[in-house]
């Protein structure tokens, strides 16, 4: 009786394995989704929608890629959502004040977002403070230093025809009058299918999954366990920074004070696309795949007439119930 419940619970296992686990149940629901809304609005349907789509994924996918690692480390980083609005205003004042070419401000704005990616790390793999609270504190922190640097004023990134405006066309290109081409996405595609690499077949990836699973087993094999937990922080902070320059280039304004919120969409849609919330598992497709379902329910309920607070309170019962696969998938031992 026993071999017979082993076997059926791995041919179960099998089944899930071969369809991609959460990662196919993911991709039915944005499917459904999409077919709901169109059926439910045709101005869903427009063009002009999915570019608004894909404007506000970018920014949310590029962190949620990031946020990926720390997480599956079994920790968390809340600073990337007004970390982003930081790093943004602090290369856009350099530019607009200083000179920097965007080239610079871009570099700039990179550089700072790993920066505060490697002192999260730092403060929670060789200090041992636990990473709810130190992101928390550098979250406050890069919100008040935005806001301090660039005297609570608004930040414009050059737009139009002003010098150094190339930068928007990363993201998106005019094809014909009022007619643009969101070629962000791929970028954002690439990015995911380097960072699944990473992931999958590089030390980087192996021994972050290792960390989350059991960090003393990984050190005692031989891991050098704080070096690479940094580095999954470090990873956070690149991204937060990319996502930073998304944000430039498709919203012509950074407003000081903004942001709070942003992380939580970005581990939202992890955990959404397969991220354990115990750390040990998770995709960056499955992550990718993640945001498109906040992305599709933030932009397509209004379309429906639904206000705001009912988006957060189905935002809010998705997620549960992606822990609760999470939590069922542990139960049985399904990867």
């Amino acid at each position: 009786m026993t071999n017979q419940k082993t076997v059926t619970a791995a041919k179960k296992q099998s089944s899930l394995e071969k369809l991609g686990g959460q990662r196919f149940i993911v991709l039915l629901v944005i499917i459904g989704l999409a077919i709901f809304f169109s059926v439910m609005s045709p101005n869903f349907r427009k063009y002009t929608t999915l570019v608004s789509i894909l404007d506000y994924s970018y920014y949310i996918v590029l962190m949620s890629i990031g946020v990926t690692f720390p997480l599956i480390t079994g920790g968390v980083d809340l600073s990337i959502g007004t970390g982003l609005i930081c790093y943004s205003l602090v290369g856009g004042y350099l530019i607009t004040f200083h000179n920097f070419p965007v080239w610079g401000g871009m570099l700039v704005t990179v550089l700072f977002g790993i920066a505060i990616g490697i002192l999260n790390g730092t403060l929670v793999a060789i200090m041992e403070i636990p990473p709810f609270l130190v992101t928390l504190c550098t979250c406050m922190i890069t919100r008040g230093l935005g806001s301090i640097i660039v005297g609570g004023f608004g930040i414009t990134w050059p737009t139009g025809t002003q010098p150094g405006a190339w930068f928007r066309n990363i993201f998106k290109i005019t094809v014909a009058p009022r007619k643009m081409l969101p070629i962000g996405i791929v970028w954002v595609l690439i990015l995911v299918l380097i960072m699944s690499y990473v992931l999958k077949h590089t030390k980087i990836g192996r021994y972050t999954i290792a960390i989350g699973s059991n960090k003393e087993a990984a050190r005692l094999s031989g891991v050098n366990v704080k070096a690479y937990h940094v580095t999954a922080y470090a990873i956070s902070g690149l991204f937060a920074g990319l996502a930073a320059i998304a944000y430039s280039a498709v919203f012509s304004t950074v407003q000081p004070g903004t942001g709070a919120g942003f992380e939580l969409e970005a581990i939202g849609g992890a955990i959404i696309g397969g991220v354990s919330a115990s750390g040990g598992q998770g995709t960056v497709t499955g992550s990718l795949l993640g945001v498109f379902v906040i992305c599709l329910l933030k932009t397509g309920l209004p379309f429906i007439g639904l206000q705001a607070n009912w988006q957060q309170i189905i935002t809010g019962l998705v997620l549960i119930g992606a822990v609760l696969i999470d939590v069922i998938k542990k139960r049985r031992g399904i990867e």
